[in-house]
């Protein structure tokens, strides 16, 4: 039974099993939505999905799983349907009408978190521009109680005026916010500059593995940690020093699966730290059953701000969360990757790529000289080539071993 507060929101899942997206698939990104969910607010009362080559293009389901979905919320009194999959204007429309509750989607979710998330001037600029950008093209349905009358000259309803200049409202406030994102990009750039040559290093990764934990434990800060998704939006910067060397470490926004467009486009300026940064610490989740999938989600999200050929050190997180099946000896069908053991992982195709990488516990702080110590290494090889005259640094203390 699942317990509810009444200000609390019931929300009912749904996802698809398609040609691109397995039953496996399909499974996780529904658990991934109903942790989205969760960060939202919301309880999540029970996931459909259902088996189809590509969305309908009316409803997104089927007939006969619409109507199953359909009794399920008038039994439950549900408040909320989420979607894992962007749902078209029109689809957004005929499933409110069928469903008689709130419809939406996993841009509009995110939206949502980021909203609620967004602290900083810079943050809420670059939200409120992707939520506009989304709710352009869906003004129509918000609209269906002044829909014009049929018929031709002379019979335009009201509907349509309305439309028309909410439409002009959105497009200007759209222009405004891009001029407002200009402005603290040029303020933003300016502050890095007067940095001046320090080594950068950017923490990246998917959302929620650990890069918080990890900027808190290098940096002795305080940034915001918390096991939800996008807890933290704003690029935090600190100075670091390991030994006697010093570098910038930056915290940025975690990436996600099926992360809206508007979104990484409003976000673009956000990642400006990882562009001009010097060395990306790509943290992953090594406890998270997909974490394989999480990478090349983070690595098609750099290759697409142009930041995909920098020096990469993979950092291996969560190493105490881990957990593996353990084969029974009188099973003799193939091993899987639930398996693995740590040890497998670490000699598997992580070893074979010409990448280094670490495995440690920010949390319980395991392995952490070893990572201090490559990560000493990398800045130190860029500071030589920038400060050829300070090379007495490298042979202080750190070098011997006193940490």
């Amino acid at each position: 039974m699942i317990e509810t507060t009444p200000n609390t929101e019931r929300a009912v899942l749904v996802g698809l099993i398609s040609s691109s997206q397995d039953e496996r698939q399909a499974k996780e990104y529904l658990d991934e939505l109903e942790f989205l969910a969760d960060t939202a607010g919301a309880v999540v009362l029970k996931k459909f999905t259902q088996k189809l080559d590509v969305p309908n293009k009316a409803t997104f389901v089927g007939s006969g799983k619409l109507i199953e979905i359909s009794s399920y919320i008038k039994m439950t009194e549900a408040d909320t349907v989420i979607f894992d999959d962007e749902l078209s204007p029109t689809q957004l429309r005929n499933l409110e009408k069928e469903l008689d509750c709130k419809v939406l989607d996993r841009t509009n979710l995110i939206l949502d978190i980021f909203a609620k998330r967004a602290k900083t001037s810079h943050a809420k600029t670059q939200v409120e521009l992707a939520q506009y950008q989304y709710l352009l093209p869906r003004l129509t349905r918000m609209w269906t109680h002044l829909e014009r009358q049929q018929g031709g000259i002379g019979m335009r309803g009201p509907g349509e005026t309305q439309i028309e200049t909410d439409r002009r409202i959105i497009l200007d406030k759209i222009s405004l916010l891009k001029q407002k994102l200009k402005k603290i990009d040029m303020q933003k750039s300016i502050q890095r500059k007067n940095r001046g040559k320090l080594v950068r290093v950017a923490l990246v990764g998917y959302t929620n593995v650990g890069k918080s934990t990890i900027m808190n434990m290098m940096a002795k800060s305080e940034v915001f940690a918390e096991n939800k998704l996008f807890a933290t939006l704003d690029t935090t910067v600190r100075k670091v020093v390991i030994g006697n060397l010093p570098f910038l470490l930056a915290d940025t926004v975690g990436f996600i699966r099926k992360l809206p467009h508007g979104l990484v486009e409003s976000f673009k300026s956000t990642l400006d730290e990882v562009r001009e940064s010097d060395i990306l610490l790509h943290v992953v989740d090594i406890s998270h059953p997909g974490f394989e999938e999480q990478i090349e989600t983070v690595n098609a999200t750099l290759e697409e701000i142009n930041a995909g050929d920098k020096p990469n050190l993979y950092i291996f997180n969560k190493i105490d969360a881990f957990t593996y099946v353990e084969k029974d000896e009188d099973d003799l069908s193939e091993k899987t990757k639930e398996n693995f053991t740590l040890d497998e992982w670490k000699n598997s195709w992580m070893a074979k790529h010409n990448t280094p990488s670490l495995f440690i516990s920010a949390k319980e702080k395991e392995n952490i000289d070893d990572f201090k110590t490559n990560l000493y290494e990398l800045v130190k090889g860029i500071h030589s080539q920038r400060f050829p005259y300070n090379d007495y640094l490298y042979n202080m203390d750190w070098e011997k071993g006193e940490q």
